[in-house]
């Protein structure tokens, strides 16, 4: 049975789907590039800021007026020009009116229009708003074709397709979105210095715009802590970033003690949020040197930050909170921007600047023509004005006999259409005005404009001349001595914050800690009698192996018999009460591997290792530290050997005495052993049978001393050791009389 295929419906489409997505997804993401998340780079809007502006205007919401609700705006922009949502055009509103968000604000705000602590604004119905005068001058020139304009989407209504006015508002108060494959992120900058670019750029086009750009300038102050190279970078290829850090200072109290005081917070950042932050790095005790944050802000910003103790550096407490929190940050640069053809590309500040400074001669071209026919059709009209005046009985006549008066007049005086239309339509009252010495000084001066004005137009010179005094007169509206003008953001470089030592990280507690001879370890509180250590609760079968006062700063080393060094922490070890926790569930360490040494680091520069069969070196204390969990192989023993042994070198240590299971002991200089990081050691003592029992590192002068035991805790000294003397690596001799029967210096 034959099936026929139907056509597919009218307005419906056969193509293949992924065809189909891909094309509609390319005009979403080019929509998306140029009609909505990034600025144009000649006035540094994107269209829903420029929507919102040109409808203020026209709602003649000037500086000079009053305020108007912003529902009212918000309204008119998403009526006539920007078919979105009204909560993202009113967020947009919000932003361009926040002193806090923009370095010159384009709307005047009246109500809650949030604040610094990331509170968001009131809803519409209760705010107002009007223009500000940076505003008035960025639209500057729209009334003189300056500009193109097109329709709007429904095309009811005209809009412009940019603003022409003179303040660079798109490096001054900088721009951020995200596109489809691309982004924009524009810091702010000193329009005064932006300005002053500008100018030397136009009297020479190699000018380095940075000799007047010192950085950006944010709202919010701050301090910019690059160095000069890292900026230039930045700038040279639009891309990059800057660290920047809050202003701080330290008030002194009597007594001595004092308190930070943070007057200006990094640009973006909201103060609710840094207070937060910096609160739960308090109570998490992760910067312990803190004590307290308060927040005594009015209209300054003022965060008050109080140490633990005034001992502490005040700059190790701020380079730790540098670290830990918002206080420093870093604010991205990403020149990404439409050209003059709409095209998305990333321009370095010289490019973007030059790219402003030629919209600028278009626009005073534009704005020149644009005078240039208005007075050419005022010249018309006044010509036509004094025709009348100098004959005015006959004019009169005409009007009141001829029932045409408009051809006969034109016949008659050799007038224009425009200029007996014009003639025919005064009134009355203007003929007392009327005077040839008026019209002829206004036709003077006219003609002089005229030739004013064709002169710029026919001379790039004059052009340039121009253009500066225009960008001299906006510049010192925003001067640098100037309230709004001057510079907020200091440009001064600082080292990248300083790894906090880890005493500022940990407070600081005395503790006992316990090494049971099964691996068990825990920390008790306090620096506990030693000897009590003997009486502590083991688990059956266990009991004490090592035992020493410690700080919860410290760090902790234990030698395993395979050679290898682990770090633990020591305010990081399981509590006094109980019996603790096994030291091999925090690393690496099997079973059935022993553990030879655990000691302290604190203070601790040199090691002497050793292995069962006599053989050592000695090892600096930093080599054997390791930082995961897995150690650090220091000794390799020679097969059947393991690591008997790690200890101390005291600092006057000058001979190393050893004694083997044979109990026989030699004693030879320390110099004669080699300093190693890493292998298997050189020969201490030779053995026949039997291996290394005990060795330690001793000053020689002060002799060898040993417990005589028996709890008499009578000590026994022996200060002659020469006949145990002798070269490292001998068999060596019995040791001396009332020494030790196991063998343990």
């Amino acid at each position: 049975m034959a099936t026929d295929f139907a056509e597919p419906p009218i307005g419906i489409l056969d193509a293949p789907f992924d065809s189909a997505l891909s094309e509609r997804y390319l005009v979403y993401a080019l929509s998306t590039i140029t009609a909505r998340s990034l600025p144009d780079v000649r006035d540094g809007l994107k269209p829903v800021h420029r929507r919102l502006l040109w409808a203020m205007r026209l709602l003649r919401l000037d500086p000079a007026a009053g305020y108007k609700k912003c529902a009212r705006v918000v309204g008119d922009v998403i009526g006539k020009y920007h078919p979105h949502g009204d909560q993202s055009v009113y967020d947009a509103m919000v932003r361009l009116a926040q002193n806090f968000a923009l370095r010159y604000p384009l709307v005047d705000g009246q109500g809650n229009f949030g604040n610094i602590d990331g509170d968001n604004a009131a809803a519409y119905r209760y705010t107002e708003a009007r223009l500000t005068q940076v505003a008035i001058d960025l639209m500057d020139g729209l009334d003189e074709d300056a500009v193109a304009f097109r329709p709007t989407y429904n095309g009811e209504e005209q809009e412009p397709e940019l603003f022409p006015g003179m303040f660079p508002n798109l490096l001054a108060n900088g721009a951020s979105g995200i596109a489809v494959g691309m982004a924009t992120s524009i810091p702010p900058h000193n329009a005064a210095e932006l300005l002053n670019a500008a100018i030397a750029l136009i009297d020479n086009p190699a000018t380095d715009p940075l000799d007047h750009v010192q950085g950006p300038d944010f709202p919010t102050g701050g301090l910019v802590v690059d160095g000069a190279a890292v900026i230039r970078e930045a700038y040279a290829t639009g891309r990059g970033g800057f660290r920047v850090r809050c202003r701080w200072t330290v008030e002194r109290e009597k007594g001595g003690a004092w308190q930070i005081v943070v007057g200006e917070i990094p640009y973006g950042v909201p103060k609710g949020k840094l207070i937060e932050q910096i609160a739960a790095l308090i109570n998490e005790k992760k910067l312990p040197i803190l004590a307290d944050v308060r927040d005594e802000s009015d209209a300054e910003i003022r965060l008050v930050l109080e140490p633990r103790s005034r001992t502490v550096d005040p700059q190790v407490l701020m380079d730790g909170l540098f670290r830990l929190s918002d206080l420093e940050t870093r604010v991205p640069l990403n020149l990404n921007v439409l050209d003059k053809t709409r095209t998305p590309r990333v321009m370095s500040l010289k490019e973007a600047l030059e790219a402003w400074v030629e919209h600028q001669f278009v626009v005073l071209r534009r704005r020149t023509e644009h005078r240039l026919a208005k007075i050419a059709d005022r010249l018309e009209l006044v010509a036509g004005y004094i025709i009348a005046f100098l004959n005015l009985d006959r004019v009169i006549e005409i009007i009141r006999t001829e029932d045409e008066p408009k051809p006969v007049m034109m016949a008659e005086f050799q007038l224009t259409d425009r200029q007996a239309e014009a003639i025919l339509n005064m009134r009355l009252r203007s003929l007392r005005r009327l005077e040839e010495m008026e019209l002829k000084r206004e036709q003077e001066a006219l003609t002089k404009e005229q030739a004013e004005l064709q002169a710029l137009l026919g001379s790039d010179a004059r052009q340039r001349t121009r253009m500066k005094k225009d960008l001299g007169k906006i510049r010192d509206r925003y001067g640098l001595e100037t309230a709004l003008g001057r510079r907020r953001t200091t440009i001064e470089e600082a080292a990248p914050a300083r790894e906090i030592p880890l005493e500022a990280m940990i407070e600081r507690e005395p503790i006992t800690v316990i090494l049971s001879q099964r691996g068990w370890i825990r920390a008790m509180k306090g620096h506990v009698d030693l000897a009590s250590a003997e009486t502590l609760k083991f688990k059956e079968g266990d009991g004490p192996a090592w035992a020493f006062h410690a700080q919860t700063t410290d760090k902790l080393l234990l030698a395993a018999e395979n050679g290898r060094f682990y770090t633990l922490a020591a305010d990081k070890l399981p509590g006094g009460r109980g019996f603790g926790e096994p030291v091999r569930a925090t690393i690496d360490l099997d079973g059935n591997v022993g553990i030879a040494a655990f000691m302290s680091a604190a203070k601790l520069d040199k090691l002497l290792i050793a292995a069962s069969d006599g053989r050592g070196f000695v090892v600096s204390a930093a080599d054997v530290q390791a930082e995961t969990r897995k150690g650090k192989t220091v000794m390799t023993p020679r097969p059947g050997a393991k690591l008997l042994l790690a200890k101390p070198i005291p600092a006057d240590a000058d001979y190393v005495a050893a004694i083997g299971d044979n109990r026989k002991m030699v004693v030879f200089p320390l110099s004669e052993l080699a300093e190693m990081t890493r292998g298997q050691g050189v020969q201490l003592q030779r053995y026949r049978d039997g291996g290394l029992s005990d060795a330690i590192a001793f000053h020689y002068a002060d002799g060898l001393s040993w417990s005589m035991g028996g709890g008499s805790g009578r000590v026994r000294t022996e200060s002659d050791l020469s006949p145990w003397r002798t070269a490292r690596g001998a068999a060596g001799r019995m040791p001396p009389n009332g020494f030790p029967r196991d063998n343990r210096f």
